[in-house]
């Protein structure tokens, strides 16, 4: 069973403009996050990066993570391993 899910970028029928409103920037940051994380363009970008630039993505993922989530909603929500 698939536990990972891409459902928002296959309806979504929005602008993504940042900028507009609150709404609208958190339907275009969901939008490019989703298209972001694509198994194809992740195959095309992550070699280009640099070690360094790899580094910056892991941890900027990760102070945002402890910033806004709990331990319980890290693993039930983004490790979806309970």
């Amino acid at each position: 069973m698939k536990k990972d899910t891409h459902q928002f970028i296959q309806k979504y029928k929005g602008i993504a403009a940042f900028g507009m409103d609150r709404a609208n920037d958190e339907e275009t940051i969901m939008f490019y996050l989703q298209k972001f994380s694509e198994d194809a363009f992740m195959k095309t970008l992550l070699p280009r990066l640099s070690d360094q630039e790899l580094e910056e993505i892991y941890n900027w993922v990760n102070t945002y993570l402890k910033k806004h989530i709990s331990e319980d909603e890290y693993h039930g929500l983004f490790l979806k391993d309970r």
